[in-house]
């Protein structure tokens, strides 16, 4: 069982992390940012032109920008595009984004919102990447959530979707928790791990559990070292994880490539819906252009939909909410202001590590309508066929649904 080899090899030491950690704390503030920021001044005014270059995480996640990149859908717009380039860890991308590397990239809805306002960043949302896609993964011998406690479990990060669906599943449970010492049987540790350091952790047991993207959760299944405790989108229904992030001056100044940009990734989601298999071959690591790791039966997991599959978990609990019909992972681009509300507001009341005072003042109809952009996903939106292309009524409102058990 070589999860090392399947993972790229993790250094999952404590230091390790709280060294990732502060990297990207770092770069999210004003004055770690500032360099970086100068660096993307220099390449801009070198390279006003500059042609599309995606960032992403080898997760399910990047799958739009990834079909859009492989069935050159940016091409067909008239825009130039390099090959997207792969990133192992979220300071890694962060780091590339912000100094102008990288002009296109998938970030953690919620890191976007630390990121303009807990340092000022000038970075907009500009569409959703995908709804779904995340699970909450723990060790086999797992039965009931009180036996997490006095363990470990993995995040992300701090400022992710996942981190606020956990700490809300433990304390409907009963357990606190916390992100240093030694848990008692009361209590669960946090730690921020890269996604593809979390499976090798799990089957070392490192750690009991952890929430993250897939395909990682499906990966454990496979390897039978850990099994899905409970969808993430059976908690927060059609929620969004990661989001299309770009640079607030290329919308500001280069208004027409940045729609072209934007319809690329529309028309990419729009075709990954109606093409499931076809997406699992252009993500497999047998395909030339290498975009992830991933075999080919574990991207099937996730994407393509399976009946036998939800009528098992409906009977492990791992789906509660049958009625609300949830796709392990959807696309659909539109970012609706009423999520990033909601998000704001759940922010407010969840743990996170490092500085967060912004969150207290930070007003959450402002947050939705100043750190998204929606001009070019709608215009993209009409031109695939409207809302109805990804199986939405014609309406940019919806009333947002969030319930653990």
């Amino acid at each position: 069982m070589k999860l090392i080899d399947l993972c790229c090899g993790p250094d999952n030491s404590t230091s390790a992390r709280r060294r990732q950690f502060l990297k990207l704390s770092t770069l999210f503030s004003a004055a770690g940012a500032l360099p970086l920021l100068h660096t993307s001044q220099i390449a801009r005014a070198a390279e006003p032109d500059a042609p599309v270059r995606i960032g992403y995480l080898p997760i399910t996640d990047a799958a739009p920008l990834l079909v859009a990149h492989h069935n050159k859908l940016f091409e067909a717009q008239g825009l130039h595009v390099e090959k997207p380039r792969r990133f192992r860890s979220w300071s890694q991308i962060v780091e590339a984004f912000l100094s102008g590397q990288v002009n296109v990239v998938h970030l953690l809805m919620p890191m976007t919102i630390w990121s303009r306002y807990g340092s000022k960043s000038p970075a907009k949302v500009v569409a959703w990447n995908h709804t779904e896609g995340s699970c909450l993964t723990v060790l086999p011998d797992i039965k009931v959530l009180a036996d997490l406690g006095g363990t470990t479990i993995a995040i992300p990060f701090w400022y992710s979707v996942h981190n606020i669906v956990l700490q809300q599943i433990l304390a409907q449970a009963g357990l606190a928790f916390i992100s240093e010492g030694t848990p008692n049987a009361q209590q669960v540790k946090l730690v921020v791990m890269s996604p593809g350091d979390m499976l090798p952790a799990l089957g070392s047991r490192q750690i009991s559990g952890y929430i993250v993207a897939e395909p990682f959760n499906a990966m454990a299944e496979l390897l039978k070292v850990g099994r899905v405790w409970r969808f993430t989108g059976d908690v927060w229904k059609n929620h969004a994880c990661c989001v299309v992030t770009m640079h607030e001056r290329d919308l500001q100044e280069r208004p027409d490539w940045s729609q072209k940009v934007v319809n690329a990734i529309v028309q990419a989601q729009a075709w990954t819906r109606d093409h499931r298999p076809e997406t699992v071959q252009i993500l497999a690591r047998d395909n030339p252009q290498a975009y992830t790791p991933h075999k080919h039966d574990t991207l099937a997991r996730v994407l393509i939909p399976s009946a036998e599959l939800d009528t098992q978990y409906a009977q492990t609990g791992a789906i509660q909410h049958t009625t609300w019909n949830e796709r392990r992972i959807d696309f659909q681009p539109y970012p609706f202001p009423s999520y990033t509300e909601k998000l704001v507001e759940l922010l407010k009341s969840t743990y996170v590590l490092g500085q967060n005072d912004f969150l207290k003042d930070l007003d959450p109809a402002f947050a939705a309508h100043d750190l998204v952009d929606d001009r070019y996903v709608k215009k993209a939106i009409q031109s695939v066929g409207g809302m109805a292309a990804f199986g939405l009524p014609e309406t940019y409102t919806r009333t947002e649904t969030f319930s653990v058990s």
